[in-house]
């Protein structure tokens, strides 16, 4: 119709017509229950509140479950500390809350940063448990970005953490691209920074940290050393978090503080399973003590000497580029001295390439330079941080390449004359090495192979065992696996990790060791400890023992973790009379000593023994200087007050001074909400019945393969180019080998895709629904109710509210902080009601020729009234104040929590700069000298003035939390099926079920007969028959166990021979075929017999169009039996 402009003159000319209804209910009522499906699936998260866990192949325990939806969602936007302990599965949670922020909405741009021995890991996990496809930042994709800023387009990446701390044109580029909806970093106890002298030391890490706390709407911090035991160096990690909280620098006494609502620790001692079992086994660690040979103690005593010699030289090298050389000869040193004592194998390889490469320097000086002083080599620039970092956190495979670079050309010689001497000892000492490596009297090796026949490798049935061994070095890892074949017999018993592995074969090798029988030993170095899950095994060899205690804590965490189900074993061997296995024995003996008094905790606390000086830095004294009486006795007092029960007991406790606790309780709760929302969800069947329905109805071609999977063949083009319009990660293929729906069928041969919320191809497809039908959800259709037996049509009506607060997005449009969607239904003159969970997919479209005995109701009066003005209405007053409320309920406290610490501490902050600048102004005013100027003091007290405004300026803005209009997004006229029945002229076959009794009647007695069975089972019950929409009417706890089951009553008359169930609840029945119960009942003369359970019944799969099914009640009652 036209649009005209009407004048006065134009009265007359007008007509007063009565105002038609709103909605004429004359859309196809099987395209309104696709399109209001394809609306629901599209707020998929408010129907299935874990819908992430549903959706990814992970079985989360308690406390992930908690820290994803109960820590974490909840804060939007979000700025938190996770930090569990190691082995606790942060990876998992951290994965958890990115798919349920994408499956909202609320995620297209998320960075990770991570140390880059773990970044392998963050993209493997991300994608193979939560089909999440992030980049890896790569060189070639910083240098070949065509805007010049990688982070522009990319959305979903991972970072090494040095690689952008260390690279200041990166983090230009980083702060100019568009916002990060979450920026995650793991390890970041590495952004740590320390007060010296007064004033913060920033690291690059640290200085990093502080602009990506600025760039992002959620911050996530990832770490399980959260706290040093320095509360100084605590509150200046969490100012990351918030910088207002954690202003000026910790005065005890002073600045108290409760992070509780920033951050969550559990401790492992606290971490359960949901039967209330402790979730890791115990530990234990042997000390393996092994005598050398006479030619090994020589060989160890020369290069000893040689390594101890060269350091002394280098020592002389003090300022410039000679400080460097002096880093770089006592790093190669130190790595020759480890591999020493690693194998014969390593240290002659090690002594042949050191001796050819200084050799091949050699002669290159004599052709050159021809004089008596050595050229000037251009050496690595890495300071002494920098040179830590990299020892320390780096990858296996770049440190085997820098200690590889270092070893082979770091001398101390000066001249030629020195260089050639330094070759002369360097070739006695291969000739000493061959003829070790010779011999075959490998001490180290013999001792392996009586551990390789200790009892426990082999279980009862004498089987043996699957075993981890961790060496240093490459070259003694191929030696010792060639070994171990040898010994064993089979070759393919063995295989080896090492750093030159590629990504995708080390995970096929992890793959074999896990699940092939016949692979029993792997054979690694720290690539394997970083990241990689071994808990396939219980037992473990330290071949080598790492230099960093943290590393050793690293190993054995790849057996002791999520999984493991074993009481798990330690053996570490180390060589006697050696000045290293001397220190080291001392310490891991008297770890032994306290784990009997403190427990397997002690191993949670290696890497914080060594607070002053890093253990690496003992060993290297004791290697130089272990002759020494004085530093002998120094070095064991060192280790004696590392390992002291006190100190232990101060490390445990420090560990434990933000430690939170989750109780049996907590996790029965989360246990409980975990089984009703499994009985509820939407994957696999509610998704994929919308989905073969809505694919095919776009042209897609989809067929049955193998048992729910199934093969697509072809992808319509509006559907990919959909994608492409709204996708994020992996783009819409045009086929596909194998989808399916339900993620156990995932890792069938071929791997098949999930399609699930969040994914591209049921986004896309869910996209173009709405777009093409929206508009049939507003026009409404006429849909019949089959199980209702009653005259009166009702009205269905979708509801939509959204709460807000003050705060605006970076499109300037209100933060919306909730949504809530219901479905209610109204009568002519009845109250309006709750309608359920998607009411209309348990009611019946009509047939095209049906409409017309539906006139006399759709022209019927009560029809006319403005009834979504009416709905709106009722949700103002009574649904809408109540989600205002709820939402305040949880918010409001929280702000509370932060306006209250963030005025006590910049308060406190102002008034000691107050007292400060006047105390300097009165110095200066008598003439006395003064740190710095008065005025500096009064314009830092102004700064936090305001600093505090501003931030509680925000902090009322979050306050004013207010609703939206409710709004009216779809409809649908309802018509029972008695009234249906009766404008046909018959009535519904529902009615012959329940005799002369009638419904109500049948209904209440088979209710009391299941309820009177189950209290006698000992069984504590709920009646849900009025939740409508769950698919079932009682819920039943056992006593003991908290075991769930979800029971539907069906009563009928003696003479009934079938029963019908609504898509609903054979839904729920798919869903948990365990827990689902339907209660047959049968009535005689106003008395119920004794209930029937029918529990696994094949109910079958209903296709999308499908409202009910019947079944004949004689095959229920022989798949059936008593209550238990």
């Amino acid at each position: 119709m036209a649009n005209r402009l009407v004048y006065r003159s134009d009265e007359d000319s007008l007509d007063l017509v009565e105002m038609g209804r709103p909605w004429s209910f004359d859309a196809d009522g099987q395209l309104l229950r696709l399109v209001s499906e394809a609306y629901r699936i599209s707020l998929a998260w408010l129907f299935d509140p874990y819908l992430a866990i549903t959706t990814s192949l992970i079985e989360p325990l308690p406390h992930q479950i908690s820290a994803a939806y109960e820590e974490m969602l909840p804060r939007q936007p979000m700025r938190f500390l996770l930090a569990d302990d190691p082995g606790a599965g942060k990876t998992i949670m951290a994965g958890l809350l990115i798919r349920e922020l994408i499956v909202r909405g609320d995620l297209e741009r998320c960075l990770i940063i991570a140390p880059g021995s773990l970044t392998d890991q963050w993209q493997d996990e991300l994608a193979e448990k939560f089909g999440l496809e992030f980049e890896p930042l790569t060189h070639d994709m910083i240098e070949s970005a065509r805007d010049g800023n990688p982070f522009d387009k990319r959305n979903l990446l991972i970072a090494r953490m040095d690689q952008l701390s260390r690279n200041d044109e990166l983090q230009e580029k980083l702060q100019v691209s568009p916002e990060w909806d979450l920026v995650v970093v793991d390890e970041a106890h590495k952004m740590s920074a320390h007060f010296t002298g007064g004033e913060v030391r920033h690291t690059k890490r640290r200085k990093l940290g502080d602009k990506l706390s600025h760039l992002c709407r959620n911050f996530l911090l990832m770490t399980a050393t959260p706290h040093n035991g320095v509360e100084e160096d605590f509150q200046l990690f969490l100012a990351l978090l918030d910088g207002d909280r954690y202003e000026g620098r910790f005065r005890d006494g002073v600045h108290v503080t409760d992070p509780s609502d920033l951050m969550r620790r559990l401790v492992k001692e606290d971490l359960l399973r949901f039967d209330g079992r402790p979730l890791f086994p115990e530990r234990k660690s042997y000390t393996v003590q092994y005598e050398l040979s006479d030619p090994e103690a020589w060989l160890y005593k020369a290069v000893t000497d040689y390594v101890r010699d060269e350091m002394n030289r280098a020592d002389r090298f003090v300022e410039g580029i000679e400080k460097k050389k002096r880093i770089n000869v006592t790093f190669a040193l130190l790595t020759l001295q480890r591999r020493l004592a690693s194998s014969p194998e390593a240290i002659y390889q090690s002594l042949v390439r050191r001796r050819d490469r200084l050799e091949s320097r050699l002669r290159s000086e004599r052709l050159e330079y021809r004089g008596a002083k050595l050229a000037e080599q251009v050496e690595p620039d890495m300071s002494e941080e920098e040179w830590e970092e990299m020892y320390e956190e780096a990858p296996q495979d770049e440190r085997e390449e820098m200690e590889q670079t270092f070893m082979d050309r770091s001398t101390a010689a000066q001249t030629i004359e020195e260089l050639e001497k330094e070759i002369e000892r360097l070739k006695e000492l291969v000739k000493l090495a061959e003829t070790v490596r010779n011999a075959k009297t490998d001490a180290k090796w013999s001792e392996l192979k009586s551990i390789l026949d200790h009892p426990l490798m082999k279980d009862d049935d004498g089987n043996r065992r699957k075993l981890v061994i961790f060496t240093e070095f490459k070259d003694t890892l191929f030696s010792l696996a060639t070994l171990i074949r040898v010994f064993l017999g089979k070759n393919e018993s063995v295989v080896e990790i090492h750093g030159g592995v590629k990504r995708e074969d080390r995970r096929k090798i992890v793959n074999a060791f896990m699940n092939d029988p016949d692979v029993l030993i792997l054979v690694a170095n720290d690539a394997a400890g970083e990241g990689v899950n071994l808990q396939r095994a219980h037992l473990m060899v330290n071949y080598d023992l790492p230099w960093n205690p943290n590393r050793l804590e690293q190993r054995f965490g790849r057996i002791h973790r999520i999984g493991q189900n074993e009481v798990c074993h330690l053996w570490n061997l180390l060589a006697k009379d050696t000045r290293e296995g001397d220190v080291y024995y001392k310490l891991l003996k008297k770890l032994e000593i306290e784990r009997e008094a403190l427990g397997g905790k002690v191993f949670d606390v290696l890497g914080q023994l060594f607070d002053q000086r890093p253990l690496r830095e003992l060993l290297m004294e004791a290697i130089r200087y272990g002759n020494d009486p004085e530093i002998k006795a120094r070095l064991d007092q060192v280790l004696d007050n590392a390992v002291d029960r006190d100190h232990l007991r101060q490390l445990l406790e420090k560990r434990s001074l933000v430690r939170d606790s989750m109780d049996t309780s907590q996790i029965e709760t989360i246990r409980e909400e975990m089984e009703r929302a499994h009985a509820r969800r939407l994957q696999p069947n509610y998704i994929q019945a919308f989905f073969m329905q809505s694919f095919r109805k776009l042209g897609g071609r989809i067929k049955p393969r193998e048992k729910e999977r199934f093969e697509i063949t072809h992808v319509p083009k509006e559907i990919r180019d959909r994608d492409r319009q709204i996708g994020v990660g992996a783009p819409v293929l045009s086929r596909y080998e194998r989808v399916c729906f339900e993620k156990s069928k995932v890792d069938a041969q071929p791997r098949a895709y999930l399609i699930c919320p969040g994914t591209p191809l049921l986004d896309a497809t869910i996209d173009l629904i709405l777009e093409k039908y929206r508009e049939v959800m507003k026009r409404g259709a006429v849909l019949i109710d089959e199980s209702d037996p009653g005259l009166e049509p009702r009205l269905l009506f979708y509801l939509q509210h959204t709460v807000h607060d003050g705060r605006q997005t970076r499109n300037k449009k209100q933060l919306e902080i909730s949504t809530q969607m219901q479905f209610v239904e109204v009568t002519e003159d009845g109250p309006i009601q709750d309608g359920g969970v998607a009411p209309y997919l348990d009611y019946q479209a009509l047939q095209e020729d049906e409409l017309e005995l539906l006139k006399p109701v759709l022209d019927g009066d009560w029809l006319k009234q403005n009834w979504e003005e009416k709905v709106k209405s009722y949700a103002i007053s009574e649904v809408v104040p109540k989600h205002v409320e709820a939402v305040k309920d949880q918010r409001l406290p929280l702000i509370d929590k932060v306006e209250q610490e963030v005025q006590a501490r910049l308060k406190r902050e102002i008034n000691y700069w107050d007292r400060r600048a006047e105390d300097l102004k009165a110095r200066e005013a008598a003439g006395h000298q003064t740190s710095g100027p008065a005025q500096k003091a009064r314009d830092r007290a102004n700064r936090l003035e305001e600093r505090l405004k501003s931030r509680l300026a925000e902090l009322d803005r979050e306050r004013k939390i207010t609703a939206k209009p409710p709004i009216i997004t779809g409809g649908a006229l309802i018509i029972p099926a008695g009234l249906f029945h009766k404008l046909k002229g018959d009535q519904p076959a529902i009615l012959n079920d329940y005799g002369n009794e009638g419904r109500d009647v049948v209904e209440r007695l088979a209710m009391e007969a299941v309820f009177a069975a189950e209290h006698a089972l000992g069984r504590e019950t709920m009646d849900v028959h009025t939740q409508r929409g769950i698919g079932y009417d009682i819920e039943s706890k056992h006593p003991q166990t908290g075991e769930l089951r979800f029971i539907e009553v069906k009563g009928r008359a003696a003479h009934a021979d079938q029963v019908s169930l609504t898509r609903t609840e054979i839904l729920c029945a798919l869903n948990e075929p365990e827990k689902f119960h339907l209660a047959f009942v049968r009535i005689n003369d106003g008395k119920a017999d004794d209930p029937v359970y029918v529990k696994n019944y094949d109910y079958g799969q209903p296709g999308f169009e499908q409202t009910s099914s019947t079944f004949p009640i004689s095959s229920l009652m022989r798949h059936g039996g008593q209550p238990s």
